[in-house]
């Protein structure tokens, strides 16, 4: 008997947390389409796949299997192309009995096209394993102001770039602005964080991409432009 009650309350939970979670899907996907809309972006709930195909610099979209875009956003945001959307994943474990276990992950992104091609940059909040590096002699790219290389790992192929990316203004800008990790490609900028952002977060992600590409040199446009 015992049992059976036990087989009950557990079938309870699961049919609690699976009603749950249809909810909290569906709340969400109110919130971002009527966020959407007062945007002006266009808003569909559909998977979309083969961002990582479509995106290839961008390692977070090549992770695990199963990989899909929903929630997809897209329009103008100060004047440049956006997409916005949550991204799903899926990696597998075996337990100690053998059984193959899924894990599902899902995170948000904003992407927004540069008008200039871009060399790789890759701009992230500063880690604790990433202090650990740096004890073992492993250093990211530092820059002159101690308060922006102790919050943020810099990292890229060509120092320079990152040096005329990340000058004294723009290295100001975000300081001021909510932490993302910003990752360059050649047309596009991808701001994003490791958890879903709520719909006001995809703005400010949007704000921070924009904000550091509109504070691109004169002379780095230029000389961008004309290696294109």
């Amino acid at each position: 008997m015992n049992g059976m009650v036990l087989f009950l309350c557990f079938g309870v939970l699961v049919g609690a947390l699976a009603i749950y979670g249809w909810y909290a899907a569906k709340r969400r996907r109110e919130e971002l389409g009527s966020w959407a809309q007062s945007r002006g972006l266009s808003f569909s709930e559909s998977r979309e796949c083969g961002l990582d195909d479509r995106y290839p610099e961008f390692d977070n979209l090549r992770k695990g299997d199963h990989r899909y875009a929903y929630n997809t956003m897209r329009g103008a945001w100060q004047k440049r192309p956006f997409y916005g959307f949550d991204y799903h994943y899926e990696t597998h474990s075996t337990d100690s009995k053998g059984r193959r276990e899924t894990q599902h992950h899902n995170f948000s992104v904003v992407i927004l096209d540069s008008d200039i091609p871009l060399q790789p940059l890759l701009i992230r909040p500063e880690g604790l394993f990433d202090k650990l590096a740096e004890f073992f002699g492993f250093e990211d790219i530092n820059f002159e102001s101690a308060e922006f290389s102790r919050k943020f790992y810099v990292k890229a192929p060509n120092k320079k770039w990152a040096y005329d990316v990340i000058h004294p203004r723009c290295m100001e800008f975000l300081l001021s602005m909510p932490q993302f990790t910003l990752q360059f490609a050649p047309g596009y900028v991808m701001a994003c964080r490791d958890k879903a952002l709520r719909a006001e977060e995809f703005a400010q992600a949007a704000d921070v991409a924009a904000g550091i590409l509109e504070r691109l040199p004169e002379y780095v446009v230029l000389q961008q432009k004309a290696g294109a």
